[in-house]
């Protein structure tokens, strides 16, 4: 089975991108909301956390206080690094099971999809990458829409994140994401690719 990396810039559209994967029938790894489960959910992850960031890391409920770890990573760059090396690989450990599931059910190629997969290095455990781009002011304007903020902090986002012409620089695949029937035209061109790829394995 061939494994598939997808990532793009904040309001690239990647998610969209991916459900029209998946009504393919392509299985997604949606790596980021896997990393909230299991900072939640892994009784090792947990404790090192807590180790890192003290007992309020949680709320009494359970669930992760963000805004006690992100007030505290964001000021502390080696804090920051520490929960990536905590929750990186707990991440990867959990893809890999993932995938060997996929694989003994015979499907011909799966899909990761992280923000952060190229700047954290694990596009490089995977067979091949799509980035998905798009203008940066469509870009901006679905990131003010969709997290309901200002112009000038989707800015800093879009500058504190790798450059689009960087990800493509590594890409096997360029989705360019102007509208949803081109995306959709570029997803199944992509999707048939893959398949032919898969089964010559």
């Amino acid at each position: 089975m061939i494994k598939v990396g997808i990532t793009g810039g904040i309001g690239s559209g990647k998610t969209t991108a991916c459900k029209l994967f998946e009504k393919l029938g392509v299985p997604v790894y949606y790596a980021d909301q896997r990393a909230k489960d299991i900072m939640v959910d892994d009784k090792a992850v947990k404790a090192e956390i807590v180790n890192l960031f003290g007992d309020e890391a949680y709320l009494p409920d359970g669930s992760l206080n963000r805004t006690h770890i992100a007030a505290i990573a964001f000021k502390d760059e080696q804090k920051l690094l520490s929960l990536n090396e905590v929750v990186h690989p707990a991440v990867a450990r959990d893809g890999e099971s993932w995938n060997t599931i996929l694989a003994n059910k015979g499907f011909t190629y799966s899909l990761k999809e992280a923000a952060l997969l190229i700047e954290s290095g694990s596009y490089k455990l995977l067979d091949k990458l799509i980035v998905v781009t798009a203008p940066e002011e469509e870009r901006i304007k679905r990131v003010m829409l969709r997290d309901n903020t200002d112009e000038a902090s989707v800015k800093a986002r879009i500058k504190a994140q790798l450059s689009e012409a960087e990800k493509v620089t590594l890409a096997d695949y360029v989705i360019n994401n102007t509208d949803l029937i081109k995306l959709a035209e570029q997803v199944k061109v992509i999707h048939e690719q893959l398949v032919v790829l898969g089964n010559q394995n």
